[in-house]
């Protein structure tokens, strides 16, 4: 499956696939749960990674005993736990960096479409020193619907001036993948934990470095 020639742009997705975020987003979780007297296993971590805001409220208020009504100020608690860690450290992801270099090299157009907000984005691609690197940035704050929505998508395709099913998203979690495949996009899943379901991508590889070859 060449990344070039056959496809006219190619939208990452940021956590997890191209930046090293969800090792800060997990940091987070597991603080905001210490916070309120509870532990933040691998098994959350598994039923919110990629997800919506939504959908992570309704799931913090019910495994934190809370009314469904507080689900989105705890959220709203960890996204405040995230840019110090996100302006301290965030690192590519094997390959990413060398991905991104050699597709803008053969002149592909680029894009990203985050579920994460606007701010922690920009905060993450300037660390990652990647903010010139793409022709479409799309979060949640652009859409009515994040992942596993389409919206992202189909603005990100808009946006770069191709239509989806002309372009391929790279993508590591379940929510992404059936945000790619509702969207008409080709689907790429790196999966950055094992345990995540990817079976719904058109091809998946361990590594962004498999792509290089």
């Amino acid at each position: 499956m060449p990344l070039t020639g056959r496809y006219r742009a190619v939208v990452f997705d940021m956590d997890g696939l191209l930046l090293d975020t969800e090792t800060l987003w997990h940091q987070a979780e597991v603080e905001l749960f210490e916070r309120h007297g509870a532990t933040f296993s691998w098994d959350d971590k598994m039923a919110v990674i990629g997800t919506s805001f939504g959908f992570t409220a309704d799931y913090f208020a019910r495994r934190l005993a809370r009314p469904p009504a507080e689900g989105p100020r705890r959220v709203e608690e960890m996204i405040r736990l995230m840019p110090e860690r996100g302006r301290r450290a965030v690192d590519a992801r094997p390959g990413a960096v060398e991905l991104v270099e050699r597709l803008r090299a053969d002149g592909v157009p680029l894009g990203l479409a985050s579920n994460s907000p606007r701010f922690l984005v920009d905060d993450a691609l300037a660390t990652a020193g990647l903010t010139d690197a793409f022709g479409a940035i799309v979060t949640s704050d652009d859409v009515e619907h994040s992942k596993p929505a389409p919206d992202i998508y189909l603005l990100a395709c808009a946006r770069l001036g191709v239509a989806p099913s002309d372009a391929l998203a790279l993508e590591d979690s379940a929510s992404g993948v059936a945000a790619a495949k509702a969207a008409g996009l080709t689907c790429i899943a790196v999966p950055q934990f094992a345990e995540t379901d990817v079976s719904a991508a058109d091809r998946i590889v361990d590594s962004l470095e498999e792509l290089l070859a």
